[in-house]
């Protein structure tokens, strides 16, 4: 559960977020979209604790991740090196099993002893994700994390992120620059605007959400039409 109680946030003189208010249920997808500058980044980093907020609160029950747009992959570590990196953080020996787990659960088999510079944006993404989540955090944040992907693998890693979200009753918060990613995968979308959250919009959708839908596409319009008026 995550709840930020009239978070503000200044940086520089420069005002971010203004009394951003709103919860997050246990288990539940929430997608933040908006504008660009609207302040969506900054409130995953106050619910990661990344920053801290000029004013307010920022609650959370359970450990956090955060997935990052850009990948933040270690270059010079393996696929395997880098999603065992949380453990060297901690102090821990690796938990082979769990890493094993993950790398399956993601579609990584056969790829642990391959470097970044080796895979696609994709399997990069999922090398990012895998990473997040090899030590069971409950609570799962997401950067704009298909934003450099093209449009057939964000559909397939957006279908794992699911499958995954589902298995393991995560909790997620995730940024889209996509409209019609959030309305596929979101229990809730929040709009954001000049740093505060202009509409919460809950997507009375079944899943699988097919992108040929009616009601589908309906929604879609309806999103863009709040964020563009």
């Amino acid at each position: 559960m995550i709840k930020i109680e009239h978070a503000n946030l200044t940086i520089g003189g420069k005002h971010i977020l203004n009394d951003v208010n709103f919860e997050v249920r246990q288990g539940e997808f929430v997608c933040l979209v908006g504008e660009s500058g609207g302040g969506k980044t900054s409130v995953l980093k106050l619910i990661s604790g990344l920053y801290k907020p000029s004013s307010g609160t920022i609650h959370t029950e359970g450990q956090v991740s955060m997935v990052f747009q850009d990948f933040a992959l270690m270059p010079w570590l393996s696929v395997i090196q880098n999603i065992e990196f949380p453990f060297k953080v901690a102090g821990q020996p690796a938990d082979s099993k769990k890493v094993q787990q993950v790398i399956n659960e993601i579609g990584l088999r056969g790829l642990e002893h391959k470097y970044p510079r080796d895979l696609s944006g994709g399997q990069n993404q999922r090398v990012g994700i895998a990473r997040a989540l090899v030590v069971n955090r409950e609570i799962l944040l997401m950067d704009e994390p298909f934003s450099a992907l093209d449009i057939k693998t964000e559909a397939e890693l957006r279908d794992d992120v699911l499958k995954l979200w589902n298995s393991r009753k995560l909790t997620v918060v995730m940024v889209s620059h996509s409209v019609e990613g959030a309305v596929a995968m979101a229990d809730r979308i929040l709009v954001m605007e000049k740093g505060n959250i202009r509409k919460e919009i809950p997507v009375q959708l079944n899943r699988p959400r097919e992108a040929n839908d009616t009601q589908y596409l309906k929604f879609v319009d309806h999103i863009k039409e709040i964020i563009e008026h």
